[in-house]
C-alpha cells in the first residue's frame, strides 16, 4: 500500500531537501525564456502581416458564389448579376471530361441564371415552337444573342446557347440534373431515360448521371445531408435541452464529489458496469428478436454503404458487433478494476484531496470559459485568414476546344480572344474561366503564407493550453502547500497565478508550445503526404510513411505530457522551460512506481466520470428520439435518422463532461506533483512536517507528530 521508492536511481538527480521556507508557488521570480517570448511575439506580428495581406488581397466571394465562364460572381449584391444567383452549364456531359478532377472546371459555356430549367427542350424544337418556348429558352443563352434571325448551327457554332435544356434543380447554387432512379436501376431525368440532344442524336439518362457527380462531387451524398440538415431543423431545441442536462449533471457530479468524493467514485464505477451491462443486454435482446425475421440475417459486406443507417439496425451482425465491443469493455474494466483495487484506495484520496482543493478555488471550475474563448478567436482567425488566402488568387482563363488544337488549355483572354491567333487556328476553341491563380511574386509564396497560417495557429492554440495549464496547476499547488487550510490559502488564487504566469513566463509558455508544434505540423504534412499516396503502388514507402506516423504520434503524446508536468513546475518554482521539464521529469522517474499505478489510475477513475455522465445522457437521449419512451412519444420529433441529435448529444455530452473534468485532472496532476515532492521534502516531524491531507497520510501509514489535521 505504501509504494515507497527505494533507493532512487542518482542518474535522476537527487531528492528534494527541506526549505524552511518554502510555502509554495514562489512569488519571487523572474522572467523566463525572454529569447523566445521575443520570436512568439515577432511571429504574432507577423501573422497579423500576413492576415491584414491577405484581407487585403483575398476575397471570399470566390468561395460563397459561384462563377461563370467570364469569371463574375452569380448572385452577388450590386452586380448585374444580382438577380441571377444559380450556375448553368450549356452542356453538363463535358463535366465528365478528367479536366474537372484536374482543374476543377468543366470545359463547357456556364452562365448565370435566375432559376434552373424545368422542363425539357432542345434548340430545334425552341426555334419552331411558340413565342413562349422561345422566350423560355433565351433566358439560358448569352446576352444579345439574335435568337430568331440565326440558324440552330449558327447558334450551336458560336456557342450561344445550349443545344438543349432538361429538367435541373438548385443544389449548391448549381443546376445540376433532377435525376432519379427507379426499380431495377434506371436512371431518369425529368420523366425520360433517353431524349434527343437537338443535334438529331439521343443522350443516355445514365451518362447524365456520371456527369452531374463529377461535376459536383457532393451530389452523391445530397439526399443525406438534405435529410440530417432536416433532423436538425426539427430536434435542435431538444440538442440544446440535452447539452444542458449533461452541464448540469456534470455540475451536480462535481459538487457530489466536493463533498462524497469516496462514495461518488464507487457509485460512478458501479454504475459505469451497470450502464454498459444493460447496453449488452438490450443488445442481446435486439439481437434475439430478429432471429427468424426475413433478411435480418444478411452480413454488413454484403449490405453495402446505405444511406438510410436505419438499415443496418435491421439485422442481426450489427447487435452482435454492438454486443461484442461492449462486453470486451466490461470485461476490461472489471479486470482492471480487480487487479488495481488497492491502489484505487490512493486515488480516491486524491480525488477527496482534488475535490476539496476545487470547493476552494472555485472559480477554477469556470476557467475553461477563458480557454474556450481564446480559443474559439484563435480558430476563427484561422479560418478567416485561410479563407482571404484561398481566394487571393488572380482569374485565370484558358483554351477549351473538342478537336485537336496546338492552343489547347493555354492562358487567353477572353476580351482579346476572338481576333487572337488561337481563334482562327481553332474555330471551335473557346476562352473560359478556369480557375484562381497566378504568376506575380504574392501568388507564388501563397503557399509558405498557408503554411506559416497553419504553423501559428498550432503555436497559438497550444499557447492558450499552455497558459490554462500553468494557471490552474498554480492556484492548486498553492492550496496544496498551504499548511493551515483554507487559512494560509492566498487570496484569488487564480487570478495571481493567471498573472504570474503572463508577467514571467510568457516566453517559457511559448517554448513548450513551440515543440509541440512543430512535431504536430510534421504530423500534418505527414497526412498529406499519405494523402497524395494512396494510389501509390510502393509497398515500402507506404510502411516507411506509417511508421513515422506512428512514431510522430507516440512522440506528441510524450511531449504533451512532458510539456504539462513542466507547466506545473514552473507554476511552483518559476524556473524556465528547460530546467522545468527535467526537474519534473526526474521527480516523476524517482518515484516511477506511483506514476504508473497511482497517475494513471486516477486518470481511469476520472474516465469513467465522464463515461459515466455520456452513459446517462445518451440512454435517455436515445429513448426519446427513439421513440421508446411512450410518456413523451408525441413530444419527440419526427426525424429521418433519429441516430443524429442522439449522435450530436452524446459527442457535446463528452465534450461538457471534459472540460468540467479537465480542472479536476490538471488538479490531481498537480497535487500529484505536490504530494511526491512533499514525501521527499518532509518526514513528518515537528519541524518538517507533511502538507499532505490526513487521508492519505492514513493510507500511506504516516503521520505527523504533534500535528491535528485541519482538514
Amino acid at each position: 500500500m505504501e509504494m515507497e521508492e527505494k533507493n532512487p536511481d542518482p542518474k535522476y538527480g537527487e531528492s528534494r531537501k527541506f526549505d524552511p521556507n518554502f510555502k509554495g508557488p514562489i512569488h519571487n521570480r523572474g522572467c523566463t525564456d525572454v529569447l523566445c517570448c521575443i520570436l512568439f511575439i515577432l511571429a504574432l506580428l507577423g501573422y497579423f502581416a500576413v492576415g491584414i495581406i491577405a484581407w487585403s488581397q483575398g476575397d471570399p466571394r470566390k468561395v460563397i458564389y459561384p462563377t461563370d465562364s467570364r469569371g463574375q460572381f452569380c448572385g452577388q449584391a450590386g452586380t448585374p448579376l444580382e438577380k441571377k444567383p444559380l450556375l448553368f452549364y450549356f452542356n453538363i456531359l463535358k463535366c465528365a471530361s478528367p479536366l474537372v478532377l484536374l482543374e476543377f472546371q468543366c470545359p463547357t459555356t456556364q452562365l448565370c441564371v435566375e432559376s434552373c430549367p424545368n422542363r425539357h427542350l432542345t434548340l430545334i424544337k425552341a426555334k419552331v415552337g411558340n413565342k413562349d418556348d422561345q422566350e423560355y429558352y433565351k433566358k439560358y443563352c448569352k446576352e444579345g444573342v439574335n435568337f430568331t434571325g440565326l440558324s440552330p448551327p449558327a447558334i450551336l457554332k458560336d456557342g450561344l446557347c445550349p443545344a438543349m435544356l432538361m429538367p435541373s434543380k438548385a443544389f449548391t447554387r448549381r443546376c445540376l440534373p433532377a435525376l432519379a432512379t427507379l426499380k431495377g436501376g434506371v436512371v431518369v431525368v425529368g420523366n425520360e431515360t433517353t431524349f434527343d440532344d437537338g443535334n438529331s442524336g439521343t443522350v443516355n439518362a445514365s451518362d447524365v448521371l456520371e456527369a452531374s457527380k463529377k461535376s459536383n462531387i457532393a451530389v452523391e451524398a445530397r439526399q443525406v445531408a438534405m435529410r440530417i440538415f432536416e433532423d436538425y431543423t426539427h430536434s435542435w431545441h431538444w440538442i440544446l435541452l440535452g447539452l444542458v442536462i449533461a452541464m448540469v449533471v456534470s455540475l451536480i457530479f462535481i459538487v457530489l464529489l466536493r463533498f462524497l468524493a469516496g462514495i461518488m467514485v464507487w457509485i460512478m464505477i458501479i454504475l459505469v458496469i451497470l450502464v454498459i451491462g444493460y447496453g449488452i443486454f438490450h443488445c442481446y435482446m435486439e439481437f434475439a428478436s430478429l432471429k427468424g425475421e426475413p433478411g435480418a440475417d444478411v452480413t454488413i459486406r454484403d449490405l453495402g454503404l446505405q444511406t438510410d443507417f436505419s438499415v443496418y439496425l435491421q439485422i442481426r451482425q450489427t447487435w452482435l458487433a454492438f454486443m461484442i465491443i461492449l462486453a470486451i469493455v466490461e470485461f476490461i474494466i472489471i479486470l482492471l478494476l480487480i487487479f488495481l483495487r488497492k491502489r484505487i484506495m490512493i486515488a480516491i484520496a486524491l480525488i477527496k484531496e482534488a475535490s476539496r482543493a476545487v470547493g476552494h478555488v472555485m472559480s477554477s471550475l469556470f476557467y475553461p470559459l477563458l480557454t474556450f474563448a481564446l480559443l474559439a478567436v484563435v480558430i476563427a482567425y484561422w479560418a478567416i485568414t485561410a479563407v482571404f488566402l484561398s481566394t487571393s488568387n488572380e482569374q485565370v482563363y484558358k483554351v477549351f476546344n473538342t478537336s485537336d488544337c496546338p492552343f489547347s488549355r493555354e492562358t487567353c483572354d477572353p476580351k482579346t480572344f476572338n481576333s487572337s491567333n488561337a481563334s482562327l487556328v481553332c474555330p471551335d476553341a473557346v476562352c473560359l474561366f478556369a480557375f484562381y491563380g497566378g504568376e506575380t511574386l504574392y501568388h507564388k509564396y501563397l503557399i509558405l503564407f498557408q503554411f506559416y497560417n497553419v504553423f501559428l495557429f498550432f503555436w497559438c492554440a497550444n499557447f492558450v493550453t499552455a497558459l490554462g495549464q500553468v494557471t490552474l496547476s498554480g492556484a492548486f499547488a498553492s492550496y496544496y502547500w498551504a499548511f493551515k487550510k483554507p487559512e494560509d490559502i492566498p487570496a484569488y488564487p487564480i487570478f495571481s497565478s493567471l498573472g504570474r504566469a503572463l508577467r514571467y513566463h510568457t516566453g517559457s509558455l511559448a517554448f513548450g508550445s513551440l515543440i509541440l508544434s512543430l512535431v504536430q505540423v510534421i504530423r500534418v504534412l505527414l497526412e498529406y503526404l499519405d494523402h497524395k499516396l494512396k494510389g501509390a503502388q510502393n509497398k515500402f514507402a507506404k510502411f516507411l510513411l506509417s511508421c513515422l506516423k506512428c512514431c510522430f504520434w507516440c512522440l506528441e503524446k510524450c511531449i504533451k505530457f512532458l510539456n504539462r508536468n513542466a507547466y506545473i513546475m514552473i507554476a511552483i518554482y518559476g524556473k524556465n522551460f528547460c530546467t522545468a521539464a527535467r526537474d519534473a521529469f526526474f521527480l516523476l522517474m524517482r518515484n516511477i512506481i506511483r506514476v504508473a499505478v497511482l497517475d494513471k489510475v486516477t486518470d481511469f477513475l476520472l474516465f469513467l466520470g465522464k463515461l459515466l455522465i455520456v452513459g446517462i445522457v445518451g440512454i435517455f437521449s436515445f429513448f426519446f428520439f427513439s421513440g421508446r419512451i411512450k410518456a413523451v412519444e408525441q413530444a419527440a420529433p419526427s426525424l429521418n435518422y433519429y441516430w443524429v441529435p442522439i449522435l450530436t448529444v452524446v459527442v457535446g455530452s463528452y465534450l461538457i463532461a471534459h472540460g468540467f473534468f479537465s480542472v479536476y485532472a490538471m488538479c490531481v496532476d498537480t497535487l500529484f506533483l505536490c504530494f511526491l515532492e512533499d514525501l521527499e521534502r518532509n518526514d513528518g516531524s515537528q519541524e518538517r512536517p507533511y502538507f499532505m491531507s490526513q487521508d492519505l497520510l492514513t493510507l500511506l501509514k504516516k503521520s505527523n507528530e504533534n500535528y491535528k489535521s485541519m482538514d
